[in-house]
This record gives C-alpha cells, structure tokens and sequence, in this order.
C-alpha cells in the first residue's frame, strides 16, 4: 500500500470524526467507502468486528476505533493546531459522549427500538450533554468548544450533536441552547465539513483508488 487504507461508512459518526481528523491533520487515505449491509470480505478480514471506521497502516496495523484514529493522526499530521490540547480534557469530554449522550442518542433516535421508555424521556436524558456544551462554550467566550480555534474536541463530539439535532430539528433549533444551535450551524457550513462529508461510491475489489482528500498527484506520506 503507498496509502493508509480507511474504511468508512458516509454518515457514521464515529466514521465521520476519523475523517475529519485526517483531513485537518493534512493525512491522504486510501478511501474504501462501505455499506453497512454489504460490508466487503476485506473489512472483515483486518478487523473481525468489521465495524467502521477502519484504518489499515502501510505496515499491516489495524486501528479500528475511531478515537485512536484521531490520536494517531493528529501525531501523523504536520503540526495540525486540532491536536494542540489537553489529552486529558478531551478524553473525559469524550467518555462521556460516547459513554453517556451516545446511549441515550441511540434510544432518542430509535425510540421504537428501546418502548420501555418514550422518545421525550430519551430527549431529555441526551439534554444534560447538551446543558454542559452550553455551559463550556459559553466559559470559553469563543466560537469553538475550547475557545476561538477549532479542536480535536469539536470534531470529536460534533458529528453526533449533530444526528441528535437530526432527529427533530424542528425541535433542536428553538431549544434553549443557542450557542450550541450556532456552534453546529458553524461546523455544517464550513469548508472542512462539506469536504468531509463528499460522496463517494461504494468500494469493491478491483475498483480504481480513491483517495481523501482527492488526490493531488501522489499520496501524502503520513
């Protein structure tokens, strides 16, 4: 392989913080787009969960969970200022994104799926996540959650504010935490977002390379 090879699936969250930290940490990938119900022998052979994403190191390592993805590329990258933060800050943000608020994200979106409890109890459990983004953005003064630059925690945590917004959006954008409302709407009209989040056709055995960000000339080395 000249490339890491990822294997990622559009609108997964967790898919979508790992390319989002690539991409700002300038690492190019060979991108292996997958469908959830049609997931390729290959993904399943590196990594036996065959969850996504998936990034494939030129020397053979796996690394198969999304934050050690972003931990990997912001040490990869050329001096990303994403990655300049307190280890320890953003790991217990993000135990308790994917700890707490995921659990109750999941029951809040498919509440048909969890009817010991309704959709506005999940709603409300997922709330107390969003109370503590208010409150952090609103200490840090800035637009971002570690003040006016971006960070490995922004993207950490964005991609499922946002399917938690999706959910009824109607909802989300006259709920009372507006300097979350704003926060989101900045990450979904930025540049990097929109690159992020490019269409690409599913992978298969055989098909030409397709590389994120697009290639330009040969493959970065990270």
């Amino acid at each position: 392989m000249s490339a890491p090879v990822l294997y990622s699936f559009r609108r997964c969250p967790y898919a979508m913080r790992a390319r989002l930290a690539l991409l700002v940490a300038g690492c190019q990938v060979e991108l292996r787009e997958v469908v959830l119900r049609d997931k390729p022998a290959e993904l399943r052979a590196v990594s036996p969960k065959a969850t996504v994403p998936v990034l494939v190191l030129p020397a053979g390592e796996v690394i198969d969970e999304s934050r050690d993805i972003m931990a990997w590329a912001f040490t990869q990258g050329p001096g990303s200022s994403y990655g300049a933060v307190n280890p320890a800050l953003v790991n217990a943000w993000l135990d308790d994104n994917d700890q707490q608020f995921k659990y109750w994200l999941d029951r809040y979106k498919y509440a048909d799926r969890y009817p010991e409890g309704s959709q506005r109890e999940y709603r409300t459990q997922g709330e107390a996540f969003l109370v503590r983004l208010e409150q952090q953005l609103a200490a840090t003064q800035g637009d971002y959650l570690l003040g006016v630059a971006p960070s490995w925690l922004d993207i950490g945590i964005m991609p499922f504010v946002r399917q938690f917004a999706h959910v009824d959006k109607a909802w989300f954008n006259q709920s009372p935490y507006p300097l979350v409302i704003a926060w989101l709407e900045r990450w979904l009209a930025s540049e990097t977002f929109l690159a992020c989040m490019k269409k690409y056709p599913q992978w298969a055995q055989g098909h030409a390379r397709v590389y994120f960000p697009p290639a330009q000339g040969e493959p970065l080395a990270c």
